[in-house]
């Protein structure tokens, strides 16, 4: 069986997974993510900047060594909210392709949601009947995908984002409560408006992955593991956490146990928009899944061969 190779370009982090992928299996063999803030200042310039990209650049650097390592007979790049909004994000991803030999795109709405679910049902059979919501909240935009079984029945990509909402609203350090006050008037309805009511009536059940939920479930475990499979965490629980981050000044937030340091900045704002994403829902209790769009793009790489 030989790897294959998927690297996500996300808004605020860069991540890679080499796996093994055989018959709807799949065995992780190097996982690895890095904050490199692709996004900072896309929301008030339209363009990416020199250094969020020059970071972004510094990693591609070492996962090309480290697929390299690993023998991967197929790779790709895979590029979703920042690329997609900034006006220079082709020549982004052109030199993305033309450095470091990854065969990469630009995801549209619909490719991102569709791996994004795919990744998240993996190993997850779902109860008779359950319509299941799948929230990833990334660092320029939040996908709200909803379906049964592995069929996507509905999906929309918001304008709501860590990073984003964190430049427009979080100005003190820590926040005020006018702040995130703020920050919640502008992201509650984004998300709820973005969804029909009858879709959201439908939903029984919800999942969440990336960086924002691993990050939650990681403080909640108090850094005991860094297993957070199928963990699960109320909103009672997600409002305790809010309470407590959001009272921290930045370098102290930066030493909460199970916290990536290089999180902290931006995760008082993916806290708000979990339980606001939750609220639209209204549903108290979410389940957080590592299998992400990361798996998603590894089966159809596996399948394919090429770039999904």
């Amino acid at each position: 069986m030989t790897p294959v190779a998927v690297v996500d370009i996300g808004t605020n982090s860069t991540r890679l997974l080499v796996a093994d992928v055989d018959e709807g299996a799949l065995r992780e063999l190097d996982r690895r993510s890095i904050v490199t803030r692709l996004g900072e200042g896309v929301d008030a310039t339209g363009a990416l900047g020199d250094a969020p990209r020059e970071r972004v650049f510094a990693v591609l650097e070492e996962y090309a060594a480290a697929i390299a390592e690993h023998g991967a007979v197929a790779s790709t790049a895979v590029m979703t909210s920042a690329v997609r909004d900034a006006s220079n994000g082709a020549e982004f991803a052109t030199a993305v392709r033309e450095r470091y030999g990854l065969e990469g795109r630009t995801l549209s709405g619909d490719e991102e949601a569709r791996l994004t679910f795919l990744g998240a049902t993996a190993a997850r059979d779902g109860a008779p009947g359950e319509r299941l919501l799948v929230i990833d909240i990334g660092g320029g935009s939040t996908e709200l995908v909803i379906g049964e079984r592995r069929d996507v029945a509905f999906h929309v990509s918001t304008q709501v984002g860590v990073v984003r909402h964190s430049e427009r609203h979080l100005a003190s350090d820590p926040p005020t409560a006018e702040e995130l006050e703020a920050l919640a008037a502008d992201a509650g309805p984004a998300l709820a408006g973005a969804v029909p009511d009858e879709e959201r009536a439908r939903v029984t059940a919800a999942v969440a992955v990336a960086g924002t939920a691993t990050q939650c479930a990681r403080i909640d475990l108090a850094g005991r593991t860094d297993d957070v499979e199928g963990h699960r965490l109320s909103t009672a629980k997600l409002d305790a956490m809010l309470e407590r981050l959001a009272a921290l000044p930045l370098e102290e937030r930066r030493d909460v146990p199970g916290l990536d340091p290089a999180r902290a900045p931006t995760i008082v704002a993916g806290v708000v928009i979990l339980t606001q994403a939750l609220a639209a829902f209204d549903l108290h209790e979410v389940e957080v899944s590592d299998r992400d769009i990361l798996w998603g793009a590894a089966f159809e790489l596996a399948r394919d061969g090429s770039s999904p």
